[in-house]
């Protein structure tokens, strides 16, 4: 009885209800499984490029490396001989080999020459015609500003204007059909997401590290109104003012901070949403500073709130009781209303703070 390469479908167990199934050779076997992978492949979300369950930063990283820039800052200052002094009742001599060798050191002082300290940052290509966000405190009294981009080219940078309150700083290069990163918003990222960090760390341009979100809206000892985004993201000194991508290759942050006893990375890095960093920098370029404004009131904590009569526990807690000292507008008219954003209630002190003063 001749053997078939492929013998279709049902026949073994109702041989008699189903017509004769046509036979399938190696080659016609192979053009179909050919297909159906091609088929697979475009049925797969675009994007996802996961491997064993694993995110590829490949891609992304190929699209927009060119748009991160490597920061160096030189600062010129003036440095001074150190001195010693004598005890009151030793005089310096005045006259002799001696004197002017003592005058030297121990009276007086004598400027040396300028002394010349050079700091590393990073920072991204937001327009392509130059336009550079980076941290404030990377650029901060800075004298010089090298632009370096990822292809070697090199620029001297001019500082359009900074904000110390936020660490953003807007810089400015003389040059045209830049690459530039696409801005996202980090409102939409969620806790566990996969993020990724360019940067030059240690003065190591172009350094991909990866990681993911930890928390959203976290606030700082220093920061009484940054809502940072708080990731395990490896950030080292010369990361600061780089871009915090998310798998979608958008920027949604800009790296700003890390928590460490050592000086080095721990697991803890921060980074400035980029919905707040874009609005410092539109105000910079339309009137050339950060305008906020000043609102009177006071958290109530919860257990002030039972006594006021508010249910305790609940998200009413944060309530303008009275205008804060200093105050701009009449005392007499303080409201003892819940405090709302767009008709969502405001539950805490560094919530409204970031509301109020991002405003516009």
């Amino acid at each position: 009885m001749p053997t078939q390469s492929l013998q279709g479908c049902i026949h073994g167990v109702f041989p008699s209800r189903c017509p004769p199934c046509p036979k399938l050779d190696d080659v016609t076997l192979v053009v179909w499984l050919r297909v159906f992978l091609v088929l697979l492949a475009f049925l797969l979300p675009p994007g996802s490029a996961y491997s064993n369950g694993l995110p590829d930063f490949t891609e992304l990283v190929e699209k927009n490396a060119p748009a991160v820039v490597n920061i160096s800052t030189v600062y010129r200052g003036k440095s001074r001989l150190e001195r010693y002094h004598l005890p009151d009742n030793v005089p310096i001599p005045e006259e002799g080999p001696l004197g002017d060798l003592f005058r030297r050191f121990f009276d007086g002082e004598e400027e040396l020459a300028p002394e010349e300290v050079e700091s590393l940052g990073s920072g991204f290509i937001i327009s392509p015609d130059g336009y550079i966000l980076t941290n404030h405190h990377v650029v901060d009294g800075a004298d010089e500003i090298l632009v370096r981009l990822n292809n070697r080219d090199a620029y001297e940078a001019k500082l359009v204007g900074s904000d110390e309150a936020s660490d953003i700083a807007l810089l400015k290069v003389e040059a045209s059909n830049l690459p530039v990163v696409k801005i996202g918003d980090s409102r939409k990222l969620k806790i566990g997401a996969w993020v990724l960090a360019i940067g030059s760390p240690f003065g190591f341009e172009s350094t991909v590290t990866a990681g993911i979100v930890s928390a959203k809206g976290r606030s700082l000892p220093s920061e009484n109104y940054v809502p940072y985004i708080q990731t395990d993201v490896a950030i080292n000194p010369g990361n600061s003012g780089g871009p915090l991508f998310n798998m979608d290759g958008e920027v949604v942050g800009v790296n700003s901070q890390i928590f460490s006893r050592s000086g080095g990375f721990m697991g803890l890095s921060f980074a400035v949403p980029i919905e707040l960093a874009m609005n410092v920098v539109r105000q910079i370029r339309d009137q050339g500073h950060v305008s906020r404004g000043y609102l009177g009131v006071l958290r109530c904590p919860p257990w002030r709130a039972k006594r006021r009569r508010v249910v305790p526990g609940s998200r009413e807690a944060t309530r303008d009781t009275r205008r804060a000292e200093g105050a701009k507008g009449d005392p007499k008219g303080a409201s003892e209303r819940g405090v709302q954003s767009y008709g969502r209630p405001v539950c805490s002190r560094n919530e409204l703070a970031m509301l109020w003063r991002n405003a516009g």
